[in-house]
This record gives C-alpha cells, sequence and structure tokens, in this order.
C-alpha cells in the first residue's frame, strides 16, 4: 500500500468529519476495483466495526464490504457475521448504510452471494416488528436487486420476487415491485 492510501486510513480514525468523509470516498472510489492491499487494512476495518464511533462502523462497514472483491483467501466468509452486526447498529443510519453496501459482498463470489441472500431472507421475514421494518424490507429488495445485476441469477429474481410477495399491506407491496418492475414487466411483455 502506498503511503498515500494508509493516510487515507489513518485518517478514518480522526474526529474531523471533513477530512473523514473526504478519505472515506477517495479509498470507496479505490475499492472498486480489486486491489492487492485488502488484508493490510482487512482487521483495522473489523475493529472499526466493533469500536469505531456510528461514522467510523458505518465506514468500516461499506469499505470492508467493497474490498471483498479483493478477498482472495476468503476471509470474509468467517467474518461475515461481524459485518452483519452492524446491520441493526443502535444508530438506524449506520445500520442502514451497512446493510446497502452488503450488495457488494454478494456479487463478490457465489459462495458470499448464498451467505448474503440467505441472512438477508432472514432478516427479510423477522425485521416486520422493528421500528423501520418497512425500510429495512426496501433495502433487502434493493441489494438483491443489485447482486443481480451484477450475477444475472435467475433463482435470486425469482426469491426476491416470492419474498415480495409475502409483503401484505398493498402499500409496500407496490413500494417494493418498483425495484423489479422493469424486469417483471419485459417478462410480462415477452410472453404476450
Amino acid at each position: 500500500m502506498d503511503a498515500n492510501t494508509r493516510e487515507h486510513f489513518t485518517r478514518l480514525h480522526g474526529t474531523d468529519a471533513e477530512s473523514r468523509g473526504a478519505s472515506f470516498k477517495h479509498l470507496l472510489e479505490l475499492t472498486q476495483q480489486p486491489v492487492d492491499w485488502a488484508y493490510e487494512v482487512w482487521d483495522e476495518l473489523l475493529t472499526l466495526l466493533r469500536e469505531g464511533d456510528n461514522h467510523q462502523r458505518a465506514i468500516g462497514a461499506q469499505l470492508l464490504s467493497s474490498l471483498a472483491k479483493s478477498d482472495s483467501q476468503q476471509r470474509m466468509l468467517k467474518d461475515l457475521d461481524q459485518l452483519m452486526t452492524v446491520t441493526k447498529d443502535e444508530r438506524f443510519v449506520t445500520a442502514r448504510h451497512s446493510l446497502q453496501s452488503l450488495w457488494r459482498v454478494g456479487t463478490a463470489n457465489p459462495a458470499l452471494q448464498k451467505e448474503v441472500v440467505d441472512r438477508l431472507s432472514q432478516r427479510f421475514r423477522d425485521c416486520t416488528t422493528e421500528k423501520n421494518g418497512t425500510l429495512i424490507r426496501y433495502d433487502i429488495l434493493e441489494v438483491f436487486r443489485k447482486i443481480y445485476d451484477g450475477v444475472r441469477d435467475e433463482q435470486l429474481k425469482q426469491h426476491a420476487l416470492a419474498l415480495l410477495e409475502t409483503e401484505e399491506d398493498p402499500k409496500y407491496r407496490k413500494k417494493y415491485s418498483g425495484l423489479w418492475k422493469d424486469l417483471v414487466a419485459r417478462k410480462r411483455g415477452a410472453k404476450a
């Protein structure tokens, strides 16, 4: 890892929100492609998930998710529990940002896709009594859509649509289905 990148990681631990935010954006951009320094910061990011403030926990989760594509040792399979914990963070914005980043993990490889889909499917079923359950359900279906867009897994699409149909409130079912509308319309159009 070059000194400039290391400096950006160091700034993630700081209290200056502007500097931390700029470094986060820079690192997120770098990790859009596989990097060879993922394991130099992996444990540091896991520590942020546990010990950082709410902003640092969200940053740690998002960067770790983005590094999943660089995880040749498949460490994410054993560390996914720590990442999933942040999706239930006491600060809802932190939890939501963490949850929304999981599509990156789900597109990294088939084993991670299965783990993310299984865990989020259970969360979809269980979150109905949570304070922001409808937003969580929307985010989960959006994660599934982004994974689908990345890997084009028809079974995932059918699974997401089946979960969507379990929503009893027509207003929310319609909102959730908007995420998949183009694919459902295309499928209907192809049958006509």
